[in-house]
């Protein structure tokens, strides 16, 4: 059993990692983008006109800035961002131990392309479909109407059947962790599998490599001869410049993004609101401010004015309190105030209860 067991926390013979630093690793990029989804928001609430866009386009903006950071890192260190991060590269399968590649050398064409549609193009697909699975959700729960036309009778298949499509997902993925930490599996993630690598641990000659290669591309470094050639010479430089600009720039605020992304989730807030949130203030009191002021029946589905069951709910903005609207509708009318608080009240502070029988 402890055989079975030391799997978990230690390198197997071909330095395979462990489940921690694998799932560690996932969740790092997982991270990124909440973190960064809120300061773009922030941004686009202090200033609309300039950093609209940003908030508007920001899946767009952010897979574009995704892409070009993992394919920098797949083709330069054999690995993802995070991955690298961890100190992991990319095996491709079939590969023996002697015959591995140098993370230095990057993946072949056909592994480094599968593995951007798996990091960049499949998380984007999902965003997209989780966030027209919302608004379909929502609309559908706020139509007034029947489904009548296929389409929405389709629509409404797709949104019964999303939440159970979504959980055999999320399943495949936790057997294969499963697998993997029983030590059945060379790959924690099916996608993995599917792009044709697993993951293994930097050695000692793939660090050194790495550590010399930006000192060799320098002095490999050639001008170039025609100007088409310089034109893409120059791109390539500015897409590198701009790809190792923004790893550095991950890899120097991935704890501050993570942090920013522990303050903001859902959970935390709800702690934070509960800690420094006022106290929710009392409902209006009765003032008696006259004689007639009636008092509130004890059954909360009597009108206090006329004492029988409400019909059509109608309630006042300025109390809170629900009535019948045509009893309220003349009490306000006569009185111009609240029938309970005696707060100052016009018609057009009666606001119409809908029920979903309606």
């Amino acid at each position: 059993m402890a055989e079975h067991g030391a799997h978990i926390t230690t390198a197997s013979v071909d330095d395979q990692p462990s489940i921690f630093e694998v799932v560690a690793q996932d969740s790092l990029m997982t991270a990124v983008r909440p973190a960064l989804h809120h300061v773009v928001k922030v941004l686009a609430e202090s200033n609309p006109a300039r950093y609209g866009f940003l908030w508007k386009w920001f899946d767009e903006i952010f897979t574009l800035l995704d892409l070009l950071l993992q394919q920098h890192y797949l083709s330069k260190t054999s690995a993802s961002f995070s991955e690298n991060f961890y100190g992991l590269k990319r095996i491709v399968m079939g590969d023996t131990h002697k015959l591995q590649r140098l993370a230095s050398a990057g993946l072949p064409k056909k592994q480094l392309w599968k593995s951007v549609i798996f990091l960049v193009l499949l998380p984007y697909l999902k965003v997209k479909l989780e966030k027209l699975i919302s608004s379909l959700r929502e609309e559908d729960e706020y139509s007034i109407h029947p489904p009548t036309s296929r389409w929405k009778r389709f629509y409404r298949a797709f949104l019964a059947a999303y939440p159970f499509v979504n959980m055999a997902w999320e399943g495949w993925f936790l057997v294969q962790q499963l697998r993997y930490i029983l030590g059945k599996a060379q790959h924690h993630s099916p996608l993995l599998s599917l792009a044709g690598v697993r993951l293994g641990r930097l050695t000692v000659q793939d660090i050194q490599a790495l550590e010399h290669k930006p000192a060799e591309a320098s002095m490999m470094q050639q001008p170039a001869g025609s100007v088409g050639e310089k034109i893409k010479s120059a791109l390539k430089q500015a897409v590198g410049g701009a790809a190792s600009c923004l790893s550095t720039g991950l890899s120097v605020g991935v704890f501050f993004l993570q942090f920013l992304e522990w303050w903001y989730s859902s959970g935390n807030q709800e702690t934070i609101k509960s800690l420094t949130a006022l106290p929710t203030p009392p409902p209006p009191v009765h003032l008696d401010y006259n004689s007639d002021s009636p008092l509130l029946p004890q059954m909360k589905t009597v009108c206090p004015l006329c004492r029988k069951n409400r019909v059509n709910d109608t309630v006042l903005a300025t109390s809170g309190y629900v009535f019948c609207y045509r009893c309220v509708f003349n009490y306000v009318k006569s009185h111009r105030a609240c029938p309970i608080t005696g707060y100052p009240t016009q018609v057009q502070h009666l606001i119409k209860l809908y029920s979903p029988e309606n």
